[in-house]
């Protein structure tokens, strides 16, 4: 297909031709293209080429015939067969011929026999056109090898080391860009081809990574091999741990009758030893308080405070009569005196005020009996309130594992009992048989509990996902450190992250075990911490721990990428997949 006709293509100007090897010129199919160099001509082979390479020959130039004009056609296609063998070998050099800056993928798109299209499709140029340093193409594709189209690629072949492309506009720009130099071919840069080295380089990095990966590999096979055998010691511990819980909930629910029945006699026994001894203090109240009234009656009847009642003075109360006609008489009084005619306290404490007392009257302002404290009347509380008081008093309690301190007992409830004589044999024995009881139900329920709660931690561990095989299990109880400039981050994998200053400070909550998150075909290469401490007016800090092949287990790096978002390098053997070998020696793009 012909290339369209353009204003920049005229006869007159808009690009620079190749000088003509010989007038009038051939055939554009021509793929030699002389160039004036000083005193000889240089065969540019602008379409064939050595790797990226631009092959020339050097030519004496042609004498003009006598006409003025240069050798026809036929006369340069002979000096090209003696050139024969030079191109020969020069080809024989490569397997496959490209322009220079075009890929070895691409290659098949630039073929020097066929008009050239533009790879976006666009435009169909002469194939002369292509790297002649002008811009024809919208996507740059006829100048691979130049720098005129800013949107081009130029390819570098680095030859021991990786290819790579690079923009078109930094070819010849003074700059070594390639490895292999090839971008800088008419610059005037000196460039030393440092592709063997870095290609080196990065073999030895590869090595040293693969041998890590070997390691990690084996390790990781140790792993599976005992997360296997763990789980299923688990699985075993656990239906042990569940048939012996049967078996302890019986002896609980068995101890818990022998302790009832033991507590309801020793309660009897010593409900009687108290209901004595109330009786004992309520007798040496009442005798004390009578002693009182005998001492204060003492004091009313002695109205000469001479420390003896007469009977003149017993007479002055008339409710003493004995007879009833309304007067105490003087045989009466000394009856009441016991038969004497005068008394004094002790006298009186022991026989008068015995029989007087029924019917004496103080003379003093009659005594108020202290009412009996009540009780307030309690306010109805809200039901809403009454729950809310009971979650904070649940917030308040604590973990289960703390230890329960019991009431303390009133003051008065401990100074009875202090202040009770101690027990009989008898009751003593019921005591000890019921405290006995109780100590064998207390240690049993202990027993189930700890139990129960082995159970579950053992079933909440079968449970999670440690992997395909089980690899990450033995993370489940293990933390890892990683000390920075200005915190120590702390990772428990399955549980939780955490952040605490360096220099003293709170822990911070980075979030809690929420799921694996890596990609569908590498679900386990991140995990997932969430709902950790929330950020001042931000949400909720959580996670991300990646985890890389290694030969140990150990946190490597710890950023912040967004506000209140963390990310954790995890290194551990579980992260490792079985490794290819790095094959020897060098790569060349042909």
């Amino acid at each position: 297909m012909a290339a369209p006709a353009g204003p920049h293509h005229s006869q007159d100007g808009g690009r620079a031709k190749p000088f003509p090897l010989c007038y009038p010129p051939p055939q554009p199919r021509a793929f030699l293209i002389p160039v004036r160099t000083g005193s000889h001509y240089a065969v540019r082979f602008r379409f064939l080429e050595r790797g990226p390479g631009l092959g020339s020959a050097r030519l004496p130039p042609p004498h003009p015939s006598r006409d003025g004009k240069y050798p026809c056609a036929l006369t340069v296609m002979l000096l090209l067969v003696l050139l024969c063998p030079l191109l020969g070998a020069l080809a024989c050099a490569v397997e496959v011929m490209r322009p220079r800056g075009v890929s070895l993928t691409n290659h098949h798109f630039y073929d020097e026999m066929k008009p050239f299209t533009c790879l976006d499709g666009s435009t169909t140029i002469a194939f002369e056109w292509v790297n002649d340093d002008y811009c024809d193409c919208p996507d740059g594709s006829d100048e691979p090898g130049t720098s005129a189209c800013p949107n081009g690629r130029f390819h570098c072949t680095n030859a021991g080391f990786r290819p790579q492309y690079i923009p078109s506009s930094r070819v010849n720009d003074g700059i070594c860009d390639c490895c292999d130099a090839t971008d800088e071919y008419n610059s005037g840069s000196v460039c030393e081809n440092t592709c063997k080295e870095l290609g080196r380089r990065e073999r030895e990095a590869l090595q040293q990574m693969a041998e890590v990966a070997r390691e990690g590999f084996r390790l990781k096979q140790v792993l599976i091999e005992e997360a296997t055998k763990g789980r299923e010691e688990k699985q075993k511990q656990l239906g042990e741990l569940q048939e012996g819980r049967r078996g302890q909930e019986e002896r609980v629910g068995a101890l818990r009758l022998a302790k009832e029945a033991a507590e309801k006699p020793e309660k009897e026994a010593k409900d009687m030893h108290h209901k004595h001894w109330e009786a004992e203090q309520q007798a040496l109240v009442q005798a004390a308080q009578e002693q009182a009234q005998a001492h204060e009656a003492f004091e009313e009847l002695d109205s000469d405070s001479n420390g003896l009642v007469t009977v003149a003075e017993l007479q002055a109360h008339a409710e003493l009569d004995v007879d009833g006609d309304g007067t105490l008489s003087e045989a009466e009084a000394q009856t009441l005196l016991g038969d004497t005619v005068q008394t004094d306290l002790p006298g009186f404490r022991d026989t008068v005020w015995a029989a007087i007392k029924e019917h004496y009257k103080s003379e003093g302002p009659a005594e108020v009996a202290p009412e009996p404290p009540t009780a307030e009347p309690l306010e109805p509380v809200p039901e809403d309130e009454e729950e809310e008081e009971e979650d904070e008093d649940d917030d308040e309690g604590g973990s289960e594992d703390e230890p329960t301190v019991a009431p303390a007992k009133p003051p008065s409830q401990e100074s009875e009992e202090e202040k009770m004589p101690p027990y009989d044999a008898a009751t003593q024995a019921l005591i000890d048989a019921a405290q006995k009881a109780r100590e064998e139900f207390e240690e049993a329920e202990r027993s189930l509990k700890e139990m129960e709660e082995s159970i579950r931690n053992l079933e909440q561990e079968i449970s999670f996902d440690f992997g395909p095989h089980g690899e990450f299990s033995y993370l489940y109880s293990q933390c890892y450190e990683l000390s920075t400039s200005e915190y120590i981050y702390r990772l428990c994998p399955f549980k939780r992250v955490s952040q605490k200053p360096k220099h003293g400070g709170s822990e911070t909550n980075l979030g809690t075990w929420g799921s694996w998150a890596g990609t569908e075909d590498d679900r386990f290469s991140v995990m997932k911490y969430e709902h950790g401490t929330g950020c001042w007016q931000g949400p909720a800090r959580s996670t991300m721990v990646k985890l890389l092949c290694g030969k140990e287990t150990v946190v490597t790096a710890a950023t912040e990428p967004s506000r209140c978002e963390y990310m954790l390098h995890l290194e551990t053997p579980a992260a490792c997949q079985e490794p290819h070998e790095v094959p020897p020696g060098d790569h060349d793009e042909l």
